[in-house]
């Protein structure tokens, strides 16, 4: 059995999505648990042989400063959730609430694996090979250095590897460029570390990327710094509904247009699938001492169970253990960084 621990209130619509999820995971996932947590009453129409309430007093909001979620907020859903992987009781959490929030919690409450300065959050952005671009870091890091993306790309790879079964993902370095002479120094910095981490064999460095890359598909894993991740993943969303809205505004014009439209209806189901962002929700919280996922929080019933399957092929799958293998391989490299920035003591 894999146990997840799913904070049931978070997000904008909690139980009423949260719940219909977990139901529908359930009775395609046999061999796995649901610890839910939440307030009592929210739950208590909530019954599966595989699935156990654990009570949470309090709820952190969408709008929850960090420091309320973190230090005022001690009995959340969010904070049960995350006590019940450090505790070992369940192997990952899945929560749909406050971004800040769950990050400043789970890294208080899991701390961050050895070699690992802060954690990152990764997910896909679907590209024209009909599969799909991981992308990381998501928000959680605004400014990086060089050394946090190298980390980055040793996280990322270890994510693709699992979830994707590929044992050697691409990597790309986004960049105003592909030339090696482009970007800030940062990034400049990022890609000599990239090129040694590619030399000696821990990770599978293509080179630096644009951002069409990201949707062409040039490369399995795209790293970056949180700002540039975030307004990436927005304009994606934004791109993609754009698109679904466009194409139904013109199909329903007029008569020709809906005819139209039912001979090309197998291809635009098709391309409308492909553009739902819905169907690659969950974004893996790495670099922690314990798996912890997070959903969009505006998911509906079919997004969140998304996120409950990434969360579950995760654990099931062993991430955290690639992870650390992983990173374990890389450490003579971060090592000698470190080593290098420290300042010369005089005799």
């Amino acid at each position: 059995m894999i146990t997840l621990a799913v904070d049931c209130m978070g997000g904008d619509h909690g139980p009423r999505v949260t719940l219909a999820a977990c139901r529908r995971f359930l009775d395609r996932h046999p061999d796995a648990r649901l610890l839910l947590v939440g307030q009592p009453a929210s739950l208590a129409n909530f019954s599966h042989e595989r699935a156990t309430a654990v009570a949470a007093s309090e709820v952190v909001a969408m709008d929850d400063a960090i420091e309320v979620a973190l230090r005022r907020k001690k009995d959340s859903s969010m904070r049960v959730a995350i006590q019940q992987v450090k505790d070992g009781t369940a192997a990952v959490a899945v929560s749909a609430g406050n971004t800040g929030a769950l990050m400043a919690v789970a890294r208080y409450l899991l701390k961050t694996l050895d070699g690992i300065d802060r954690p990152a959050i990764a997910t896909r952005i679907p590209n024209a090979r009909g599969q799909a671009t991981t992308m990381l870091d998501l928000g959680a890091n605004v400014d990086c250095s060089a050394e946090h993306l190298l980390q980055f790309a040793v996280l990322g790879s270890a994510l693709v590897s699992v979830l994707n079964d590929n044992p050697a993902p691409t990597v790309g370095l986004l960049n105003i460029g592909e030339e090696a002479i482009k970007g800030s120094e940062v990034i400049k910095n990022a890609g000599v570390l990239l090129r040694q981490a590619g030399a000696a064999g821990s990770i599978n460095f293509h080179g630096n990327v644009e951002g069409n890359d990201i949707y062409k598909g040039t490369v399995d894993l795209v790293v970056c710094d949180g700002f540039v991740g975030n307004v990436t993943l927005k304009a994606s969303e934004g791109l993609a509904l754009m698109i679904v809205g466009f194409l139904k505004a013109e199909f329903s014009r007029n008569l020709l247009t809906k005819a139209a439209a039912a001979v090309a209806w197998p291809v635009l189901a098709a391309l409308k699938r492909r553009m739902d962002h819905r169907q690659y929700n969950g974004a893996a919280l790495l670099g922690l001492r314990g798996l912890v996922f997070k959903s969009h929080g505006s998911a509906d019933e079919f997004a969140f169970e998304q996120a409950l399957n990434r969360a579950y092929d995760a654990a099931r799958n062993h991430l955290l253990e690639r992870v650390q293998a992983r990173i374990a391989a890389v450490a003579p490299l971060l090592a000698s960084r470190e080593s290098a920035a420290e300042p010369a003591v005089s005799a």
